[in-house]
C-alpha cells in the first residue's frame, strides 16, 4: 500500500511537468529574443486574512481575502503610496488523507488604476478566475513540507477604458516548510520559521512571454489556539507586457489565519497550515 500510494503521489508531480512541456511547446521557435532589461526595483505592502473551516471528516470551505499595497509613481521606497489589489479567493477542499487535498473555487480580483491622475484609466477593473489545486504535505523531523500545485483560468484586461478581456491560463508550484523554532512540532503555541519558493507560468493567446515570476518569501509566525500570525518578506522577480522587460518587488506580507473545525466547536483544525 505504501509503495502504491508513493505512485500516486507522483501522478500529480508528472501531469504537473507534462503541463509546462506543454506550455514551452507553445513557444516562438526560432522568435527574435530581445534583451533582458531589469526595471528598479519596487515595493508593496500584502495584508491577508485565511480561514479554513472543516465541515465534515473529508469537507472544508477555504477562504482567502488579501488587501494590496504598491509604492506610489514618486517614490518606488513607500511600499503603500497607491492602491494594488483587493484580492478574494475561495474554495471547498476535499481531504483525500492527511497527506493529500484538492481544492476548486472562485477567485474575483479588483486591479487598481497603476495612475489615479490618468483619465484613460478607469479606477479599478474586476478580473475573475476559476482555480484548483493539490497540496500534498510531509512530515520529516518535525518539519511541516508542503508542495503546491495551483491552476488558475483568469479574464484580465487592462485598466485603459476600452480594454478587452483576454483569457490566460497559470501554473504555479510552490515549496513551503514549516520550521518550529520552540517545539519539537508544529502545535500550538508554536513559534515558527517558514521559507517559501514559488514559480509561475502562463500561457494565452495574448502571451509572449511563458515565465511569469519568482517569489521567494520568509515568514516568522506564532499559533495560538484557532489562530495563527505570520508574516515577513518577499521578493518577486518576474516578466511585464513588454517583452524583454523584468520588474523585482520587494513585499512586506502579513498575515492572519483562523480555522474552526465545526464537527467538535470552537477547536482550531489540527493539521491545517497555510499556503503562504
Amino acid at each position: 500500500m505504501n509503495v502504491l500510494w508513493k505512485k500516486l503521489c507522483l501522478l500529480p508531480i508528472f501531469t504537473f511537468l507534462g503541463c509546462l512541456s506543454t506550455v514551452f511547446a507553445q513557444s516562438e521557435i526560432g522568435s527574435e529574443v530581445p534583451v533582458r532589461t531589469n526595471l528598479a526595483p519596487t515595493t508593496e505592502l500584502w495584508n491577508g486574512l485565511y480561514l479554513k473551516f472543516r465541515l465534515s471528516e473529508k469537507i472544508f470551505w477555504y477562504q482567502e481575502n488579501h488587501y494590496r499595497r504598491r509604492a506610489s509613481a514618486e517614490n518606488r521606497s513607500d511600499f503603500l503610496g497607491r492602491m494594488g489589489q483587493v484580492y478574494n479567493r475561495a474554495g471547498l477542499v476535499y481531504l483525500f488523507n492527511d497527506q493529500f487535498e484538492v481544492t476548486v473555487g472562485p477567485t474575483l480580483v479588483f486591479n487598481y488604476t497603476p495612475d489615479r491622475e490618468n483619465p484613460s484609466y478607469l479606477s479599478n477593473t474586476l478580473e475573475p478566475r476559476l482555480w484548483h489545486q493539490w497540496l500534498f504535505t510531509q512530515s520529516m523531523s518535525g518539519i511541516k513540507i508542503l508542495h503546491q500545485f495551483r491552476f488558475e483560468h483568469r479574464f484580465k484586461r487592462d485598466n485603459l477604458i476600452g480594454a478587452e478581456y483576454k483569457f490566460t491560463n497559470r501554473y504555479r508550484y510552490k515549496f513551503i516548510a514549516y520550521i518550529p523554532l520552540n517545539k519539537p512540532k508544529m502545535q500550538n503555541k508554536t513559534l515558527f520559521l517558514a521559507p517559501s519558493n514559488e514559480i509561475f507560468f502562463q500561457t494565452g493567446k495574448y502571451q509572449r512571454e511563458i515565465f511569469e515570476d519568482n517569489r521567494i518569501y520568509t515568514a516568522i509566525g506564532y499559533t495560538y489556539n484557532n489562530f495563527m500570525f505570520f508574516g515577513g518578506h518577499m521578493w518577486t522577480y518576474g516578466s511585464t507586457n513588454n517583452p524583454g522587460t523584468y520588474a523585482n518587488k520587494h513585499v512586506i506580507r502579513l498575515n492572519i489565519m483562523y480555522t474552526l473545525d465545526f464537527r467538535n466547536r470552537r477547536r482550531p483544525v489540527q493539521r491545517s497550515l497555510p499556503p503562504l
